[in-house]
C-alpha cells in the first residue's frame, strides 16, 4: 500500500500541475478536485491497511532493497540529466512533463521484474507511451496539449491504478 500511496501522490501532483489551458476552466477544476479526492481515498485505504498489518502476524519482506535503490538512483539521474539536455537543445518547455512521464513510466517497467509484480508494468508502459508521444508533440503546433497528454493523463493513470489496487487490497480477505 505504501507504493500505491506514493503513486497516488505523484498522480495527484501530475494532475494539479498540468491541468491548465487549453482545457476549459470548469474541466480544470473538476480534474483537480477528482485528483485530490482520489489521493485522499488512497491515503484512507493506506491507514486501514496499516492497521490491519499491525494486527497480522510476521514481518513482510521489504520491496525497497538494493534493486529498488539502483532503479531510483538511475531515475533521478535520467530525470534531471534529461531535463538539462532538453533545455540545452532548446526544446520547448512543454516537453519537460513528457520527459518526466517517460522516465517515471520506464522506472515502473524496470521495477516489475525486481518486485516480481507484472501488474506495475502496465501503468509503466502507458506512462512511457504518453511521455514519448508528448515529446514528439512538443515540437509541433499541438505543444499546448502536451501537459494534458503527458501530465494529466499520466496522473489519471497513476491515480486510477492506485485507487483500484488499493481497494482490492483493503477489501481482500485476510490470509
Amino acid at each position: 500500500m505504501t507504493g500505491l500511496l506514493v503513486g497516488a501522490v505523484f498522480g495527484a501532483v501530475f494532475v494539479l500541475l498540468n491541468a491548465r489551458s487549453p482545457l476549459d476552466p470548469a474541466m480544470i477544476m473538476l480534474l483537480k478536485a477528482a485528483a485530490c479526492l482520489a489521493a485522499a481515498s488512497v491515503l484512507a485505504m493506506w491507514f486501514l491497511s496499516v492497521r490491519r498489518e499491525r494486527s497480522a502476524e510476521g514481518p513482510r519482506p521489504s520491496m525497497y532493497g538494493r534493486g529498488y535503490l539502483v532503479v531510483v538512483a538511475a531515475e533521478v539521474i535520467l530525470l534531471f540529466g534529461g531535463l538539462r539536455v532538453l533545455a540545452a537543445l532548446g526544446r520547448p518547455e512543454e516537453g519537460n512533463v513528457a520527459w518526466v512521464a517517460a522516465v517515471v513510466g520506464a522506472h515502473f517497467v524496470v521495477l516489475a521484474p525486481i518486485w516480481k509484480d507484472r501488474g506495475i508494468a502496465v501503468p509503466g508502459v502507458i506512462l512511457t507511451l504518453l511521455g514519448i508521444t508528448g515529446l514528439v508533440l512538443a515540437s509541433t503546433a499541438a505543444a499546448g496539449w502536451v501537459p494534458f497528454l503527458s501530465g494529466v493523463l499520466s496522473g489519471v493513470v497513476l491515480l486510477t491504478g492506485s485507487v483500484v489496487f488499493g481497494w482490492r487490497t483493503v477489501t481482500a480477505s485476510p490470509a
